[in-house]
Protein backbone atom coordinates (compact mmCIF):
# COMPACT_ATOMS: atom_id res chain seq x y z
CA UNK A 1 0.00 0.00 0.00
CA UNK A 2 1.33 3.43 -0.95
CA UNK A 3 2.51 5.66 1.92
CA UNK A 4 0.05 8.48 2.59
CA UNK A 5 -0.01 11.59 4.80
CA UNK A 6 -3.65 12.43 5.41
CA UNK A 7 -5.14 15.74 6.49
CA UNK A 8 -8.72 16.90 7.05
CA UNK A 9 -9.76 20.31 5.66
CA UNK A 10 -13.03 21.86 6.86
CA UNK A 11 -14.84 24.89 5.44
CA UNK A 12 -17.74 26.13 7.58
CA UNK A 13 -19.64 28.53 5.30
CA UNK A 14 -22.99 30.28 5.30
CA UNK A 15 -24.88 27.54 3.49
CA UNK A 16 -23.10 24.50 4.90
CA UNK A 17 -19.92 22.76 5.97
CA UNK A 18 -17.60 21.00 3.50
CA UNK A 19 -14.94 18.46 4.45
CA UNK A 20 -12.12 17.03 2.34
CA UNK A 21 -9.48 14.35 2.99
CA UNK A 22 -6.15 15.31 1.39
CA UNK A 23 -3.10 13.10 0.90
CA UNK A 24 -0.26 15.63 0.74
CA UNK A 25 2.26 13.09 -0.61
CA UNK A 26 0.31 12.47 -3.82
CA UNK A 27 -1.50 15.85 -3.74
CA UNK A 28 -4.80 14.01 -4.23
CA UNK A 29 -8.15 14.72 -2.57
CA UNK A 30 -9.35 11.22 -1.58
CA UNK A 31 -12.84 12.00 -0.32
CA UNK A 32 -15.31 14.80 0.30
CA UNK A 33 -18.39 15.30 2.46
CA UNK A 34 -20.91 18.08 3.08
CA UNK A 35 -23.79 19.01 5.41
CA UNK A 36 -26.17 21.99 5.22
CA UNK A 37 -26.88 24.89 7.62
CA UNK A 38 -30.00 27.05 7.82
CA UNK A 39 -30.20 30.81 8.33
CA UNK A 40 -32.11 32.89 10.88
CA UNK A 41 -33.28 35.88 8.82
CA UNK A 42 -35.26 39.04 9.48
CA UNK A 43 -36.57 41.82 7.23
CA UNK A 44 -34.46 44.26 9.29
CA UNK A 45 -31.26 42.70 7.90
CA UNK A 46 -30.79 40.07 10.62
CA UNK A 47 -28.69 37.12 9.43
CA UNK A 48 -27.73 34.69 12.19
CA UNK A 49 -26.95 31.01 12.69
CA UNK A 50 -27.28 28.52 15.52
CA UNK A 51 -23.70 27.43 16.28
CA UNK A 52 -24.92 23.94 17.28
CA UNK A 53 -25.69 23.42 13.58
CA UNK A 54 -22.03 24.04 12.76
CA UNK A 55 -20.90 21.31 15.16
CA UNK A 56 -23.44 18.80 13.83
CA UNK A 57 -22.50 19.65 10.22
CA UNK A 58 -18.76 19.42 11.06
CA UNK A 59 -19.20 15.87 12.39
CA UNK A 60 -21.53 14.77 9.59
CA UNK A 61 -19.37 16.23 6.77
CA UNK A 62 -16.25 14.65 8.31
CA UNK A 63 -17.83 11.20 8.59
CA UNK A 64 -19.08 11.46 4.99
CA UNK A 65 -15.62 12.47 3.73
CA UNK A 66 -13.95 9.57 5.59
CA UNK A 67 -16.53 7.17 4.16
CA UNK A 68 -16.04 8.53 0.61
CA UNK A 69 -12.26 8.19 0.99
CA UNK A 70 -12.69 4.73 2.51
CA UNK A 71 -10.02 5.40 5.12
CA UNK A 72 -9.70 4.96 8.87
CA UNK A 73 -9.97 8.34 10.62
CA UNK A 74 -7.18 7.27 13.00
CA UNK A 75 -4.77 7.97 10.12
CA UNK A 76 -5.61 11.70 10.03
CA UNK A 77 -2.48 13.66 11.08
CA UNK A 78 -3.94 17.16 11.20
CA UNK A 79 -7.03 19.32 10.76
CA UNK A 80 -7.40 22.80 9.30
CA UNK A 81 -10.56 24.89 9.69
CA UNK A 82 -11.77 27.63 7.35
CA UNK A 83 -14.69 29.75 8.56
CA UNK A 84 -16.94 32.51 7.30
CA UNK A 85 -15.33 35.80 8.30
CA UNK A 86 -16.65 38.57 10.60
CA UNK A 87 -19.18 36.41 12.50
CA UNK A 88 -19.60 36.96 16.25
CA UNK A 89 -19.69 34.00 18.67
CA UNK A 90 -20.08 34.97 22.35
CA UNK A 91 -19.28 32.53 25.17
CA UNK A 92 -19.88 32.70 28.92
CA UNK A 93 -17.40 31.64 31.66
CA UNK A 94 -18.35 27.97 31.13
CA UNK A 95 -17.64 28.19 27.40
CA UNK A 96 -21.35 28.02 26.50
CA UNK A 97 -22.64 30.00 23.51
CA UNK A 98 -24.76 32.95 24.71
CA UNK A 99 -26.85 33.61 21.57
CA UNK A 100 -26.95 32.75 17.83
CA UNK A 101 -23.89 33.89 15.87
CA UNK A 102 -24.34 37.12 13.93
CA UNK A 103 -22.93 36.60 10.41
CA UNK A 104 -20.90 38.56 7.84
CA UNK A 105 -24.07 39.23 5.80
CA UNK A 106 -26.00 40.68 8.76
CA UNK A 107 -26.85 44.37 8.19
CA UNK A 108 -28.96 44.86 11.33
CA UNK A 109 -25.99 46.61 12.98
CA UNK A 110 -25.61 49.31 10.29
CA UNK A 111 -26.63 52.10 12.71
CA UNK A 112 -24.03 50.96 15.26
CA UNK A 113 -21.37 50.74 12.54
CA UNK A 114 -22.18 54.29 11.40
CA UNK A 115 -21.69 55.58 14.95
CA UNK A 116 -18.44 53.65 15.43
CA UNK A 117 -17.13 54.92 12.08
CA UNK A 118 -17.92 58.49 13.14
CA UNK A 119 -16.14 57.83 16.46
CA UNK A 120 -13.03 56.70 14.52
CA UNK A 121 -13.05 59.92 12.47
CA UNK A 122 -14.87 58.59 9.42
CA UNK A 123 -13.35 56.50 6.64
CA UNK A 124 -10.07 58.42 6.74
CA UNK A 125 -9.72 58.01 10.51
CA UNK A 126 -10.58 54.30 10.36
CA UNK A 127 -8.00 53.71 7.60
CA UNK A 128 -5.30 55.61 9.49
CA UNK A 129 -5.98 53.83 12.76
CA UNK A 130 -6.83 50.26 11.73
CA UNK A 131 -5.71 49.99 8.08
CA UNK A 132 -9.32 49.10 7.11
CA UNK A 133 -12.61 50.97 6.99
CA UNK A 134 -15.10 49.18 9.24
CA UNK A 135 -18.25 48.05 7.40
CA UNK A 136 -21.63 46.88 8.76
CA UNK A 137 -20.68 43.22 8.29
CA UNK A 138 -17.56 43.49 10.51
CA UNK A 139 -17.56 42.11 14.06
CA UNK A 140 -17.10 45.34 16.01
CA UNK A 141 -20.57 46.78 15.35
CA UNK A 142 -22.07 43.44 16.41
CA UNK A 143 -20.52 43.95 19.87
CA UNK A 144 -22.02 47.42 20.27
CA UNK A 145 -25.38 46.10 18.98
CA UNK A 146 -25.32 43.27 21.55
CA UNK A 147 -24.58 45.76 24.33
CA UNK A 148 -27.57 47.90 23.31
CA UNK A 149 -30.08 45.19 22.35
CA UNK A 150 -29.15 42.38 24.76
CA UNK A 151 -27.56 43.95 27.89
CA UNK A 152 -28.15 40.74 29.87
CA UNK A 153 -26.21 38.71 27.27
CA UNK A 154 -23.50 41.38 27.15
CA UNK A 155 -23.07 41.17 30.94
CA UNK A 156 -22.19 37.48 30.66
CA UNK A 157 -19.59 37.75 27.86
CA UNK A 158 -16.39 35.95 28.87
CA UNK A 159 -15.00 35.11 25.41
CA UNK A 160 -15.35 36.69 21.95
CA UNK A 161 -14.61 34.37 19.03
CA UNK A 162 -14.93 34.33 15.25
CA UNK A 163 -16.65 31.28 13.66
CA UNK A 164 -13.42 29.45 12.85
CA UNK A 165 -11.97 30.35 16.29
CA UNK A 166 -15.06 28.79 17.88
CA UNK A 167 -14.65 25.57 15.90
CA UNK A 168 -10.97 25.40 16.92
CA UNK A 169 -12.07 25.92 20.56
CA UNK A 170 -14.61 23.11 20.23
CA UNK A 171 -11.91 20.84 18.79
CA UNK A 172 -9.10 21.67 21.24
CA UNK A 173 -10.47 23.63 24.21
CA UNK A 174 -8.09 26.52 23.36
CA UNK A 175 -9.28 30.03 22.51
CA UNK A 176 -7.05 31.78 19.99
CA UNK A 177 -7.21 33.67 16.70
CA UNK A 178 -4.83 34.16 13.77
CA UNK A 179 -4.06 37.42 12.00
CA UNK A 180 -5.96 36.81 8.75
CA UNK A 181 -9.40 36.22 10.25
CA UNK A 182 -8.74 38.79 13.03
CA UNK A 183 -8.26 41.42 10.29
CA UNK A 184 -12.02 41.42 9.62
CA UNK A 185 -13.11 42.20 13.18
CA UNK A 186 -12.78 45.99 13.05
CA UNK A 187 -10.84 46.02 16.34
CA UNK A 188 -7.54 44.82 14.87
CA UNK A 189 -4.70 46.87 13.34
CA UNK A 190 -3.64 45.16 10.11
CA UNK A 191 -0.31 47.02 9.97
CA UNK A 192 0.92 46.17 13.47
CA UNK A 193 -1.05 42.87 13.71
CA UNK A 194 -2.41 43.74 17.16
CA UNK A 195 -5.85 44.17 18.73
CA UNK A 196 -7.02 47.78 19.10
CA UNK A 197 -7.80 47.54 22.81
CA UNK A 198 -8.76 51.21 23.15
CA UNK A 199 -11.64 50.83 20.68
CA UNK A 200 -13.11 48.03 22.80
CA UNK A 201 -12.61 50.15 25.95
CA UNK A 202 -14.51 52.94 24.21
CA UNK A 203 -17.47 50.56 23.76
CA UNK A 204 -17.21 49.23 27.31
CA UNK A 205 -14.89 51.04 29.79
CA UNK A 206 -15.11 48.14 32.26
CA UNK A 207 -12.54 46.20 30.23
CA UNK A 208 -14.90 43.21 29.81
CA UNK A 209 -14.44 43.06 26.01
CA UNK A 210 -10.68 43.45 26.20
CA UNK A 211 -10.48 40.57 28.69
CA UNK A 212 -12.65 38.40 26.42
CA UNK A 213 -10.29 38.55 23.42
CA UNK A 214 -8.54 35.36 22.29
CA UNK A 215 -4.74 35.26 22.09
CA UNK A 216 -3.25 35.90 18.66
CA UNK A 217 -1.10 33.22 17.01
CA UNK A 218 0.90 33.03 13.78
CA UNK A 219 -0.58 31.24 10.77
CA UNK A 220 2.04 28.47 10.93
CA UNK A 221 1.32 27.66 14.59
CA UNK A 222 -0.85 24.76 15.71
CA UNK A 223 -3.69 25.42 18.16
CA UNK A 224 -3.35 21.99 19.80
CA UNK A 225 -4.52 18.39 19.53
CA UNK A 226 -8.15 17.24 19.31
CA UNK A 227 -9.95 16.64 22.62
CA UNK A 228 -10.46 12.86 23.12
CA UNK A 229 -14.28 13.10 23.28
CA UNK A 230 -14.45 15.16 20.08
CA UNK A 231 -11.98 12.85 18.31
CA UNK A 232 -14.25 9.92 19.20
CA UNK A 233 -17.33 11.78 17.95
CA UNK A 234 -15.61 12.58 14.64
CA UNK A 235 -14.03 9.15 14.32
CA UNK A 236 -10.51 10.57 13.98
CA UNK A 237 -7.09 10.33 15.60
CA UNK A 238 -6.98 12.20 18.97
CA UNK A 239 -3.33 13.05 18.29
CA UNK A 240 -4.30 15.00 15.13
CA UNK A 241 -2.94 18.56 15.30
CA UNK A 242 -5.35 21.45 14.69
CA UNK A 243 -3.70 24.26 12.68
CA UNK A 244 -4.38 27.97 13.18
CA UNK A 245 -6.97 27.85 10.38
CA UNK A 246 -8.37 31.14 9.11
CA UNK A 247 -11.12 32.99 7.30
CA UNK A 248 -12.62 31.46 4.16
CA UNK A 249 -10.91 33.98 1.89
CA UNK A 250 -7.52 33.38 3.51
CA UNK A 251 -7.92 29.60 3.16
CA UNK A 252 -9.24 30.04 -0.41
CA UNK A 253 -6.02 31.90 -1.21
CA UNK A 254 -3.93 28.91 -0.04
CA UNK A 255 -6.26 26.50 -1.86
CA UNK A 256 -5.69 28.34 -5.15
CA UNK A 257 -1.93 28.76 -4.67
CA UNK A 258 -2.39 32.52 -4.16
CA UNK A 259 0.56 32.86 -1.76
CA UNK A 260 2.87 35.14 -3.74
CA UNK A 261 2.35 38.34 -5.78
CA UNK A 262 0.87 38.01 -9.27
CA UNK A 263 -2.10 35.72 -8.64
CA UNK A 264 -5.73 36.83 -8.29
CA UNK A 265 -8.49 34.66 -6.85
CA UNK A 266 -12.15 35.47 -7.52
CA UNK A 267 -14.89 33.64 -5.64
CA UNK A 268 -18.42 33.34 -7.02
CA UNK A 269 -20.17 32.20 -3.82
CA UNK A 270 -23.03 33.60 -1.70
CA UNK A 271 -20.91 36.73 -1.70
CA UNK A 272 -18.35 37.67 -4.33
CA UNK A 273 -14.72 38.26 -3.41
CA UNK A 274 -11.56 39.22 -5.28
CA UNK A 275 -8.20 39.06 -3.55
CA UNK A 276 -4.45 38.89 -4.18
CA UNK A 277 -1.33 38.32 -2.09
CA UNK A 278 0.90 41.25 -1.06
CA UNK A 279 4.21 41.20 0.83
CA UNK A 280 3.62 44.58 2.47
CA UNK A 281 0.53 46.18 4.07
CA UNK A 282 0.07 48.80 1.35
CA UNK A 283 -3.26 50.18 2.55
CA UNK A 284 -5.47 51.50 -0.25
CA UNK A 285 -6.95 54.98 0.14
CA UNK A 286 -10.23 53.50 -1.11
CA UNK A 287 -12.53 52.44 1.72
CA UNK A 288 -13.85 49.45 -0.23
CA UNK A 289 -10.44 47.71 -0.37
CA UNK A 290 -9.81 45.70 2.80
CA UNK A 291 -6.07 45.15 3.29
CA UNK A 292 -6.46 42.07 5.48
CA UNK A 293 -3.56 39.93 6.67
CA UNK A 294 -3.17 36.62 4.86
CA UNK A 295 -3.02 33.29 6.71
CA UNK A 296 0.45 32.72 5.26
CA UNK A 297 2.42 35.56 6.85
CA UNK A 298 1.71 38.35 4.34
CA UNK A 299 -1.30 40.46 3.41
CA UNK A 300 -4.39 39.85 1.27
CA UNK A 301 -5.92 43.04 -0.22
CA UNK A 302 -9.54 42.09 -0.83
CA UNK A 303 -12.89 43.41 -2.01
CA UNK A 304 -16.19 41.77 -1.15
CA UNK A 305 -19.61 42.17 -2.75
CA UNK A 306 -22.63 41.19 -0.64
CA UNK A 307 -24.69 39.80 -3.52
CA UNK A 308 -23.73 37.03 -5.86
CA UNK A 309 -25.29 33.58 -6.04
CA UNK A 310 -27.97 34.77 -3.60
CA UNK A 311 -29.13 37.09 -6.42
CA UNK A 312 -28.84 34.54 -9.25
CA UNK A 313 -30.61 31.91 -7.11
CA UNK A 314 -33.46 34.37 -6.44
CA UNK A 315 -34.07 34.80 -10.19
CA UNK A 316 -33.74 31.06 -10.74
CA UNK A 317 -36.35 30.40 -8.03
CA UNK A 318 -38.64 33.15 -9.38
CA UNK A 319 -38.79 31.43 -12.80
CA UNK A 320 -38.59 27.90 -11.33
CA UNK A 321 -35.50 27.03 -13.42
CA UNK A 322 -32.94 24.30 -12.85
CA UNK A 323 -29.25 25.24 -13.28
CA UNK A 324 -29.03 23.91 -16.86
CA UNK A 325 -32.10 25.84 -18.05
CA UNK A 326 -30.95 29.00 -16.26
CA UNK A 327 -27.51 28.83 -17.92
CA UNK A 328 -29.12 28.16 -21.31
CA UNK A 329 -31.27 31.31 -20.95
CA UNK A 330 -28.22 33.38 -19.90
CA UNK A 331 -26.39 32.16 -23.03
CA UNK A 332 -29.44 32.84 -25.22
CA UNK A 333 -29.57 36.58 -24.34
CA UNK A 334 -27.07 38.95 -25.98
CA UNK A 335 -24.30 40.73 -24.05
CA UNK A 336 -25.91 43.69 -22.27
CA UNK A 337 -29.28 41.84 -22.18
CA UNK A 338 -30.77 44.22 -24.80
CA UNK A 339 -30.46 47.13 -22.36
CA UNK A 340 -31.83 45.35 -19.27
CA UNK A 341 -29.56 46.20 -16.33
CA UNK A 342 -29.91 44.72 -12.87
CA UNK A 343 -28.42 46.28 -9.75
CA UNK A 344 -28.60 43.11 -7.63
CA UNK A 345 -28.26 44.80 -4.23
CA UNK A 346 -30.76 42.51 -2.50
CA UNK A 347 -28.76 42.52 0.74
CA UNK A 348 -27.49 46.12 0.66
CA UNK A 349 -24.03 46.36 -0.93
CA UNK A 350 -20.42 46.83 0.17
CA UNK A 351 -18.79 47.24 -3.29
CA UNK A 352 -20.02 49.66 -4.58
CA UNK A 353 -20.47 51.06 -1.04
CA UNK A 354 -24.29 51.21 -0.80
CA UNK A 355 -25.27 49.52 2.52
CA UNK A 356 -28.85 50.83 2.37
CA UNK A 357 -29.47 50.02 -1.30
CA UNK A 358 -32.10 47.62 -2.56
CA UNK A 359 -32.13 45.71 -5.84
CA UNK A 360 -33.53 47.19 -9.03
CA UNK A 361 -34.07 46.28 -12.70
CA UNK A 362 -33.58 49.16 -15.14
CA UNK A 363 -33.98 49.72 -18.85
CA UNK A 364 -37.09 47.57 -19.34
CA UNK A 365 -39.18 48.00 -22.51
CA UNK A 366 -42.04 46.03 -24.04
CA UNK A 367 -39.61 44.26 -26.35
CA UNK A 368 -36.73 43.39 -23.97
CA UNK A 369 -38.70 42.10 -20.96
CA UNK A 370 -37.84 38.41 -21.36
CA UNK A 371 -36.78 35.66 -19.00
CA UNK A 372 -33.51 35.28 -20.90
CA UNK A 373 -32.64 38.98 -20.52
CA UNK A 374 -33.47 38.96 -16.80
CA UNK A 375 -31.36 35.83 -16.26
CA UNK A 376 -28.44 37.38 -18.14
CA UNK A 377 -28.88 40.73 -16.37
CA UNK A 378 -28.52 39.19 -12.91
CA UNK A 379 -25.30 37.36 -13.88
CA UNK A 380 -23.91 40.47 -15.56
CA UNK A 381 -24.95 42.72 -12.65
CA UNK A 382 -23.15 40.58 -10.06
CA UNK A 383 -20.07 40.27 -12.31
CA UNK A 384 -19.99 44.06 -12.87
CA UNK A 385 -19.78 44.51 -9.08
CA UNK A 386 -16.66 42.32 -9.07
CA UNK A 387 -15.19 44.26 -12.01
CA UNK A 388 -15.82 47.47 -10.03
CA UNK A 389 -13.88 45.96 -7.13
CA UNK A 390 -11.07 44.59 -9.29
CA UNK A 391 -10.55 48.06 -10.77
CA UNK A 392 -10.09 49.38 -7.21
CA UNK A 393 -7.46 46.69 -6.54
CA UNK A 394 -5.73 47.55 -9.83
CA UNK A 395 -5.56 51.21 -8.77
CA UNK A 396 -3.73 49.93 -5.70
CA UNK A 397 -0.99 48.43 -7.89
CA UNK A 398 -2.34 44.91 -8.29
CA UNK A 399 -1.27 43.17 -11.51
CA UNK A 400 -2.04 39.75 -12.92
CA UNK A 401 -2.54 38.06 -16.27
CA UNK A 402 -4.97 35.44 -15.04
CA UNK A 403 -7.83 34.96 -12.60
CA UNK A 404 -8.42 31.77 -10.67
CA UNK A 405 -12.19 31.35 -10.34
CA UNK A 406 -13.75 29.42 -7.44
CA UNK A 407 -17.19 29.05 -5.82
CA UNK A 408 -20.47 27.64 -7.09
CA UNK A 409 -20.81 30.12 -9.96
CA UNK A 410 -17.44 29.03 -11.39
CA UNK A 411 -18.99 25.72 -12.49
CA UNK A 412 -21.02 27.59 -15.15
CA UNK A 413 -19.20 27.83 -18.52
CA UNK A 414 -21.37 30.77 -19.60
CA UNK A 415 -20.56 32.66 -16.36
CA UNK A 416 -16.84 31.97 -16.82
CA UNK A 417 -17.06 33.53 -20.30
CA UNK A 418 -18.90 36.58 -18.90
CA UNK A 419 -16.13 37.00 -16.28
CA UNK A 420 -13.37 36.66 -18.92
CA UNK A 421 -15.06 39.18 -21.24
CA UNK A 422 -16.01 41.67 -18.49
CA UNK A 423 -12.53 41.67 -16.95
CA UNK A 424 -10.68 41.12 -20.25
CA UNK A 425 -8.55 38.45 -18.58
CA UNK A 426 -7.93 34.71 -18.90
CA UNK A 427 -9.94 32.70 -16.39
CA UNK A 428 -9.18 29.21 -15.05
CA UNK A 429 -10.69 27.04 -12.30
CA UNK A 430 -8.79 24.80 -9.92
CA UNK A 431 -9.51 21.07 -10.15
CA UNK A 432 -10.68 21.17 -6.53
CA UNK A 433 -13.69 23.50 -6.37
CA UNK A 434 -13.71 23.50 -2.54
CA UNK A 435 -10.68 25.79 -2.43
CA UNK A 436 -11.16 26.94 1.19
CA UNK A 437 -11.38 23.36 2.52
CA UNK A 438 -8.34 22.41 0.41
CA UNK A 439 -6.42 25.45 1.69
CA UNK A 440 -7.30 24.48 5.27
CA UNK A 441 -5.96 20.95 4.71
CA UNK A 442 -2.74 22.30 3.11
CA UNK A 443 -2.27 24.72 6.03
CA UNK A 444 -2.78 21.79 8.46
CA UNK A 445 0.03 19.89 6.69
CA UNK A 446 2.27 22.99 6.88
CA UNK A 447 1.61 23.47 10.62
CA UNK A 448 2.05 19.76 11.38
CA UNK A 449 5.35 19.57 9.50
CA UNK A 450 6.68 22.59 11.43
CA UNK A 451 5.51 21.15 14.75
CA UNK A 452 7.37 17.92 13.93
CA UNK A 453 10.54 19.76 12.97
CA UNK A 454 10.34 18.90 9.24
CA UNK A 455 9.72 22.28 7.62
CA UNK A 456 7.66 21.53 4.50
CA UNK A 457 7.42 24.84 2.65
CA UNK A 458 3.95 26.14 1.94
CA UNK A 459 5.03 26.84 -1.66
CA UNK A 460 6.00 23.16 -2.14
CA UNK A 461 2.70 21.99 -0.63
CA UNK A 462 0.68 24.29 -2.92
CA UNK A 463 2.76 23.20 -5.92
CA UNK A 464 1.89 19.57 -5.16
CA UNK A 465 -1.74 19.90 -4.07
CA UNK A 466 -3.22 22.82 -6.09
CA UNK A 467 -4.01 21.69 -9.62
CA UNK A 468 -5.77 23.65 -12.35
CA UNK A 469 -8.41 22.30 -14.71
CA UNK A 470 -7.29 22.88 -18.35
CA UNK A 471 -10.82 22.41 -19.87
CA UNK A 472 -12.08 25.28 -17.66
CA UNK A 473 -9.61 27.80 -19.12
CA UNK A 474 -11.64 30.60 -20.70
CA UNK A 475 -10.18 33.40 -22.81
CA UNK A 476 -11.79 36.78 -23.49
CA UNK A 477 -13.22 37.23 -27.01
CA UNK A 478 -12.34 40.63 -28.52
CA UNK A 479 -15.83 41.64 -29.75
CA UNK A 480 -17.38 40.39 -26.49
CA UNK A 481 -14.95 42.55 -24.49
CA UNK A 482 -16.09 45.69 -26.35
CA UNK A 483 -19.80 44.87 -25.88
CA UNK A 484 -19.25 44.00 -22.21
CA UNK A 485 -17.46 47.31 -21.66
CA UNK A 486 -20.49 49.22 -22.97
CA UNK A 487 -22.83 47.25 -20.70
CA UNK A 488 -20.49 47.84 -17.75
CA UNK A 489 -20.44 51.60 -18.42
CA UNK A 490 -24.26 51.58 -18.39
CA UNK A 491 -24.13 49.76 -15.02
CA UNK A 492 -21.71 52.41 -13.68
CA UNK A 493 -24.08 55.20 -14.76
CA UNK A 494 -27.01 53.51 -12.98
CA UNK A 495 -24.92 53.04 -9.82
CA UNK A 496 -23.90 56.72 -9.94
CA UNK A 497 -27.57 57.78 -9.74
CA UNK A 498 -27.84 55.92 -6.41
Amino acid sequence: MAIQQLFLGIDCGTQGTKAIILDVLSGQVLGQGAAAHSLISGANGRREQDTAQWLEAFALATRRALLAANIDGQRILGIGVSGQQHGLVLLDEQGQVLRPAKLWCDTETTAQNDRLLKHLGGEKGSLERLGVVIAPGYTVSKLLWTQEQYPDVFAHIAHILLPHDYLNFWLTGRRCSEYGDASGTGYFNVRTRQWDLQLLRDIDPSGRLQAALPELIDAHQAVGTVLPGIAEQLGINPQALVSSGGGDNMMGAIGTGNIKPGAITMSLGSSGTVYAYAEQPKVSADAAVATFCSSTGGWLPLICTMNLTNATESIRALFDLDIERFNALVAQAPIGAEGVCMLPFLNGERVPALPHATGSVLGLTLSNLTRANLCRAVVEGTTFGLRYGLDLLRHNGLQSQRICLIGGGARSAVWRQIVADTLNMNVVCPEQSEAAALGAAIQAAWCTSRANGHELSLADLCERCVKFDPPSETLPIAQNVAASQLAYERYRQHVATL
